[in-house]
């Protein structure tokens, strides 16, 4: 029986310095005539988008700006962002910021074209329409979002992340512009940047990896191991900052190929319940669920280490495999990111919401691609192995 892989990504992806002064050209090239810009007020204030809305408005687009989306994004900024790409007769979606305004977008551009409520099409495969197109720019080197056909949208009634997957919510352009991230403080550096080495560690790792996958999977862990702490160290250092955004959009288009595990699964749960950011609640977990995982596939973890620059010669593979995971945790320590309980997550929180975060977790279908499969009990015992 032969074993069909198949592999998406944005049909363009400019990247480089100045890239986002292709906005415009972009945007008319794939049929644009009002573009709604999906951002945020911080990055709208700062005059960070101020590139993009230039090109824009040069190309004679006319942006719509709507920057409500100043959190993880909800059912809420999706119906505002509806409503205003409808009323105002916009054709194309542009998303500038970190994952928030990305996935904000995307479903924006679903919803557009579908019928019903963003709930509806929670989990994979089942939108159908072609959506309004979308040009993702990423103001963060980590959510990968600009190469992904996923979309995470907060029901903050239930408090739960859901996990919308399509190929029709791949952008059409990914527009990757390093400078875009010089201002970003040390702490979203930390966090973004910890987000895509998990997304790249779990696409290696995953029961669903693929030889392309495999390939920017490895790349984006030797990139952002060794690039993202300078990066941090020294936020101006833009050889830093362009090699850790190269890691970030390798790792989005392997995870977005290859899916990611258990790190994730656990994560959306705690952010739902405890609104701690996404990236740092995956660099929170990495380590303890690296550790656990070992045993499903040491030898995908020893080849980690290896591309995390470990010197493994002369060790088994167990032993590189854990050598690795070591290395994971020194980087994570190295960039200040806290425990569960440093995050200010109790014991006591733990003890009244651990065995619905274990069942929310799997509900996501992450943790079955994990190379070990966690029960529900396993992961109650990870969770306070992370505190």
């Amino acid at each position: 029986m032969v074993n069909l892989k198949t592999f998406r990504t944005p049909a363009t992806i400019c990247f480089g310095e100045n890239a986002a002064a292709e906005a415009g050209s972009t945007s008319k090239r794939l049929g644009g005539t009002k573009a709604l810009l999906v951002t945020d007020k911080i990055l709208r204030e700062s005059g960070v988008i101020g590139p993009v809305l230039e090109s824009l408005v040069a190309s004679g687009l006319e942006p719509i700006v709507y920057d409500g989306v100043n959190s993880e994004p909800t059912l809420e900024h999706v119906e505002e962002g509806v409503k205003l790409l409808k009323d105002e007769n916009c054709d194309i979606l542009i998303a500038c910021g970190g994952g928030s305004p990305i996935d904000a977008a995307k479903a924006i551009s679903a919803m557009a074209t579908h019928p019903g409520k963003i709930e509806d099409y929670m989990g994979l495969g089942k939108l159908t329409n072609p959506c309004i197109p979308v040009i993702a720019i990423p103001t963060t080197a980590g959510t990968g979002s600009e190469a992904t056909q996923f979309t995470i949208i907060t029901d903050t009634a239930r408090d739960v992340k859901m996990l919308i997957g399509s190929p029709e919510l791949m952008p059409r352009a990914a527009i990757v512009d390093p400078l875009l991230t010089i201002n970003a403080p040390r702490g979203i550096t930390a966090g973004t940047g910890l987000d895509a080495l998990t997304h790249a560690v779990e696409a290696y790792v995953s029961v669903k990896a693929q030889p392309m996958s495999d390939l920017l999977a490895l790349s984006a862990i030797r990139l952002i191991s060794k690039y993202l702490p300078q990066a941090w160290a020294n936020p101006s250092n833009r050889e830093a900052r362009s090699k850790t955004m190269l890691g970030a959009l390798q790792a989005g288009m392997a995870f977005s190929n290859a899916s990611v595990a258990l790190v994730h699964g656990m994560s959306r749960p705690i952010g739902a319940n405890f609104h701690i950011p996404h990236g740092v609640s995956n660099a929170a977990l990495l380590g303890v669920v690296s550790e656990f995982s070992i045993l499903g596939a040491p030898a995908r973890y020893a080849d980690i280490a290896e591309a995390m620059g470990v010197r493994v010669e002369g060790l088994s593979t167990m032993a590189a495999a854990h050598a690795g995971v070591e290395e994971i945790k020194r980087l994570i320590a190295n960039l200040k990111i806290p425990t569960l309980l440093g995050l200010g997550i109790r014991k006591e929180d733990l003890e009244s919401l651990a065995q619905k975060m274990a069942g929310d977790a799997i509900a996501s279908g992450s943790p079955g691609n994990n190379p070990r499969i966690a029960s529900k009990e396993e992961i109650v015992e990870l969770y306070y192995a992370a505190l």
